[in-house]
């Protein structure tokens, strides 16, 4: 008898939430580049004398915050709360991270719509749409597509049938 443990099962190219690797990948980079895209365009909006602006420029440097902390905790390493956080926002569904960061980007966009706050959340925005997309889950392939529509000719036909028997 060996002493040795079985060999775990392989966990192939996804995780529990249906993402694959390459793709949570292309969500960190669109959420670190949104990150900077508002931190950069948030400073720049609190340059000014109008209140509004600065509400949003200020709520553009909170949401590249929250960008880094919930997608890029090695980013805030200084930070103490920050793998805390980190490990929360991974427990959280595709479509949750959606709406949040959708959420935020629109905020000052709302507030108050300037060439600044469009451009300086876009891609905070496309960060929220991407992890959209993910919850939406995989696309079925061509053979279980066919045996459905087959099926569902069928169920039809059946349907067809019972009622040319019904009008007898």
């Amino acid at each position: 008898m060996s002493s040795e443990e079985p060999a775990a099962p392989a966990k192939g190219d996804t995780d529990d939430d249906g993402m694959s690797w390459w793709y949570r990948w292309i969500c960190k980079i669109a959420a670190v580049m949104g990150g900077i895209s508002c931190a950069v365009a948030g400073v720049w909006n609190c340059v000014t004398v109008n209140p509004l602006n600065i509400a949003g420029g200020v709520w553009m440097v909170l949401t590249a915050c929250v960008l880094f902390l919930c997608e890029v905790p090695f980013c805030c390493q200084f930070v103490e709360f920050a793998n805390a956080v980190a490990a929360r926002a991974d427990r959280l569904k595709p479509w949750q991270k959606a709406l949040l960061y959708c959420g935020m980007a629109l905020f000052p966009i709302v507030l108050k719509a300037s060439f600044t706050t469009l451009f300086g959340n876009a891609i905070a925005f496309a960060t929220g749409v991407l992890y959209g997309l993910a919850s939406l889950g995989k696309k079925g392939d061509a053979v279980s597509y066919a045996r459905l529509q087959h099926q569902k000719q069928a169920d039809e036909e059946k349907q067809v049938g019972m009622t040319d028997v019904a009008e007898l």
